[in-house]
């Protein structure tokens, strides 16, 4: 498998297949729910090759991997040998905020469906285009054999949400999809064609006719094809359910038994409670977005869109696409999600500009396949390895998406399906009445995003002037000044007294491997570690185990004190400087109490090695014992 070796080194360094309770992925990301995230080899995960970054955000752990990332998670499921995505039961203790549950919930429900979501909706985009193009009739087989392929998700939405929903309560995904299936059922539909038994709450806006009863019990009749709230609330509530009833019914009835008094007591209740006011809080939500939008579209545009790349990198923008799926089952059309359309096309303006610039030739053939999947409106390989990393272009395709937004919100884009990402999303704004203002806003809206932050990455890009300001920065995208040119030769000389180690002896693969960095490693004899070089503290850990330091060269030295420290969350070591301070050789950072962290279990053995350099750039010392000043390593050229 070609992902094998991948596979392996992402679940080790995510602390092995039993700290996973979940892993689900998406277009570009592995997204890990862990046990323990303290776990984790960030840091590790990042320097891997095919690993763009990682981010943690809404309660999850999330692996940045590419394009690429369905055969990874392929391989990963097949390594650890999980069934599909494991939904391991979560040990009792702290489960994040609220508002972190909330967004992890969301992104578990919709990531299963996105990929083929977008497909869908990309082929009701085009099946309208071609009818308003007069390629086809609306009347025509094809166009009827196009639009059920498109429409069959929305319609039945439910029932693709049943499962992945259920799934997430930890219920039973066909019980999901019964349920799903029922609060679509056509006969049930054809019963609002007569004349009502009465009006329910009649003279209010929640005024209801009643067909059928259930039980002598009034059922309002709503249509729930394409609506995402009331399954979401019912499979909640069956998932409970099912729980309670595995409690006492035998073990030898229980197969069917449970999926019988579930669906039993679920789906009458959905109909006549859950279901209904579902769809009232349903419609409430539509209004209020629309509402808010309405108040200054030109305003919101500029908020949504150049906030939204922000939003993205840290994965909250789940708890926007369900309004937007919502607002586009009650009312038609959505207004949510058309000021963001700009933003990957001038996240792909900001990197044509640094492709066309920069003489980093690294930077610039990266830049390639960035800009192609973007088109695509995949944007995370443009974000993570290109405009992030050298800060101001970044921060101009946000400018250059602020002001798409603004010009959507002027022309009040709307969008009329959930279609594709980047230009596939096109059509997705192409009205059932035919081409409008809606498509020619949207692409008037793409075409200045992409221009402004073309021209502006150009001018006031600083593409050839960047240069990382954290040690993470620096391992994971190289900025154009320190790849173009040689560090000079410089002395690291040793920051504790002790006896040197080769990193090879290190129990810890990620130093003992050199994934990291090459260097040496010290195994103290006293508690007081030294700055081995003049420069700048570019990473001081939060626990104070780990800095790094970033000379005048620009070589990033880390120094990692012992091994599994980070678990002491700062117990037993003192920092006497901070990060951004500018520290000379041999001033005191960090003191260490050796007794307490040893009788804690931790080693002691201390790796120093350099992030940016090559082994064969470094000479080493012969010495096997050392003092704080004595020569470490030469980096040489």
């Amino acid at each position: 498998m070609k992902y094998e070796q991948l596979a392996r080194d992402i679940i080790a360094n995510v602390g092995g297949k039993e700290n996973v309770s979940s892993v689900v992925h998406c277009i570009t990301r592995l997204r890990f729910k862990l046990k323990d995230e303290s776990k984790a080899n960030t840091e590790v995960l990042k320097n891997m090759d095919d690993v763009v970054t990682v981010m943690k955000s809404g309660g999850q752990y999330q692996v940045v991997i590419g394009n690429h990332v369905p055969d990874v998670y392929k391989a990963v499921v097949a390594e650890a040998g999980f069934q599909g995505e494991p939904t391991v039961e979560e040990e009792e203790g702290p489960k994040g905020s609220l508002f972190s549950r909330f967004i992890d919930m969301i992104s578990s429900i919709f990531t299963p469906i996105l990929g083929v979501l977008a497909a869908a909706g990309m082929i009701k985009g085009f099946n309208a285009l071609f009818v308003a193009l007069g390629w086809i009739e609306n009347t025509s087989g094809t166009y009827q054999i196009l639009n059920a392929t498109g429409d069959a998700l929305f319609y039945f939405l439910p029932i693709f949400l049943g499962y992945t929903a259920i799934k997430k309560f930890g219920g039973t995904p066909f019980i999901g999809m019964a349920i799903g299936a029922a609060l679509v059922y056509p006969a049930l539909s054809t019963l609002t064609a007569g004349e009502p038994l009465y009006t329910l709450f009649e003279g209010t806006m929640f005024a209801s006719p009643i067909f059928i009863t259930f039980l002598g019990i009034p059922v309002i009749l709503m249509s729930y094809s394409s609506s995402v709230v009331p399954i979401i609330l019912a499979t909640f509530f069956a998932a409970k359910v099912e729980k309670w009833l595995r409690t006492f019914i035998p073990d030898v009835i229980k197969a069917f038994v449970v999926p019988l008094f579930t669906l039993l007591i679920v789906v009458p209740v959905t109909f006549m409670v859950i279901g209904p006011v579902a769809t009232w809080a349903s419609g409430l939500l539509g209004q209020g977005s629309l509402f808010i939008y309405n108040l200054s579209p030109v305003i919101a545009g500029i908020l949504l869109g150049g906030l939204w790349q922000v939003i993205v990198i840290f994965g909250l923008h789940w708890g926007v696409i369900p309004i937007a799926i919502n607002n586009v089952a009650t009312m038609g059309y959505d207004t949510i999600l058309a000021p963001v359309f700009a933003a990957s096309f001038a996240q792909i303006g900001a990197v044509l500009a640094i492709m066309i610039k920069t003489k980093n030739q690294k930077l610039k053939s990266l830049s390639i396949p960035a800009f192609i999947s973007g088109i695509f409106g995949v944007t995370e390989p443009a974000i993570y390895g290109i405009t992030l990393p050298l800060k101001k272009p970044f921060i101009i395709s946000c400018i250059g998406a602020a002001i798409g937004g603004a010009i959507a919100g002027f022309t009040n884009v709307k969008g009329f399906v959930m279609g594709g990402l980047g230009i596939f999303g096109i059509p997705s704004y192409i009205s059932p009445d035919g081409l409008g203002m809606d498509l020619w806003g949207a692409l008037i809206s793409i075409v200045v995003g992409f221009i402004v932050a073309f021209v502006l990455t150009m001018l006031f890009g600083g593409i050839n002037k960047a240069q990382p300001s954290s040690l993470s920065e620096g391992i994971t995208a190289a900025s154009d000044e320190i790849a173009a040119t040689k560090l000079p030769s410089e002395e690291v000389v040793s920051p504790l007294n002790g006896e040197v180690l080769e990193l090879s002896q290190v129990k810890d693969a990620a130093f003992s491997s050199g994934a990291l960095g090459y260097g040496v490693a010290i195994e103290p004899t006293e508690g007081t570690l030294v700055a081995p070089v003049s420069g700048t503290v570019s990473a001081l850990f939060p626990t104070k185990h780990a800095i790094g330091i970033t000379t005048d060269s620009g070589a990033d030295i880390l120094i990692h004190i012992g091994m599994d420290t980070v678990q002491l969350e700062g117990k037993y070591f003192t920092a006497h400087i901070a990060q951004g301070d500018y520290v000379k050789k041999g001033q005191l950072l960090i003191e260490f109490d050796m007794d307490q962290i040893e009788k804690a279990g931790k080693s002691l053995t201390t790796p120093i090695i350099v992030t940016n350099h090559k082994e064969q750039d470094l000479k080493l010392t012969n010495q096997k014992q050392v003092k704080t000043g004595d020569q470490l390593f030469e980096l040489v050229h």
